[in-house]
């Protein structure tokens, strides 16, 4: 039977934390959330949590989220099905509608509302405020599935220096006055570039990359950018992972440090990953292993 740590041990434990402290402190860290990463209340709320503490301690956090399976549901309840192609959904006006009515109210003003009652400060945008996200249909068939043209950040950094943490839900627009669904981990890579954040943390519903993806054992804990393409060539990266991994790199290229790929069903990965030299899922770098 496990005990709780006693004073000297919890004293002990901060401690070792203080060399990951002063790295973070007063750095950029973009977290992008979604997917079913987001499912759970308990891990959702263990997630706020540690935002909420990063941003306490001086921290910068930056959270982008989606909401894939919210906007699915909310579809159904309209008798709305559901189509993807090439991984991404098929959004058709009406379709669009439901994103950003998902997207930019429910799932932003919740998470808004959850970091707040555990006593931070938070803001909620979209990729419409302040021209963050200037985007373009990806083709006809997708709809308004968007591709991103141009960021501008100048709005987050407005939050970020008046001490709230910026809630960036993925809705993007055109100059005709459209709105586009973007994919989260595209806009995280790309705010995360634009920012010169010093890590990008992808949550996800994986250990990470592995070199069998059906064993956790393989997991690879550090992978660099130049090493990427082997790893596709190789089938290790594959299907659905190939675009997750093509953000990585890019946001890596774009001037992010370093970008962590974290399993968001393990309460606390967060701080596992930021505030110990433990880590959990795969980090990619740049350069090469040589």
């Amino acid at each position: 039977m496990n005990s709780k740590p006693t004073t000297a041990q919890r004293a002990e434990i901060l401690t070792q934390a203080l060399p990951y402290i002063q790295k973070y402190y007063d750095k950029i860290v973009v977290v992008k959330y979604g997917g079913n990463a987001m499912i759970s209340d308990d891990l959702k709320d263990a997630v706020m949590g540690d935002i909420v503490l990063l941003s306490l301690i001086g921290v910068k956090v930056v959270l982008v989220h989606g909401g894939g399976p919210e906007i699915t549901e909310m579809l159904g309840k309209i008798g709305k099905k559901s189509q993807f192609i090439d991984g991404l959904r098929v959004t058709d006006q009406e379709t669009m509608d439901i994103v950003q009515m998902v997207l930019a109210g429910k799932v932003n003003k919740n998470l808004v509302n959850l970091l707040q009652s555990k006593g931070g400060k938070a803001i909620g945008l979209c990729g419409v405020d302040g021209h963050m996200l200037k985007s373009e249909k990806v083709d006809e068939m997708h709809g308004f599935a968007g591709n991103i043209t141009d960021v501008d950040v100048s709005s987050i950094v407005d939050v970020l220096e008046k001490g709230y943490i910026p809630v960036i839900s993925t809705v993007g627009y055109d100059d005709n006055g459209n709105t586009y669904n973007i994919n989260a981990d595209t806009a995280a890579a790309r705010i995360a570039g634009e920012l010169k954040a010093e890590c990008l943390i992808s949550m996800t519903d994986i250990v990470g990359l592995c070199m069998d993806k059906d064993d956790p054992s393989t997991l690879i804990s550090k992978v660099y950018v130049s090493d990427a393409p082997k790893l596709i060539r190789d089938g290790v990266i594959s299907g659905g992972m190939i675009p997750k991994i093509n953000c990585c790199i890019e946001s890596i290229r774009r001037g992010v440090n370093k970008v962590f790929i974290l399993d968001g069903r393990v309460p606390h990965a967060i701080l596992i990953e930021i505030l110990t030299d433990e880590g959990l899922g795969t980090m990619f770098v740049s350069g090469n292993k040589i």
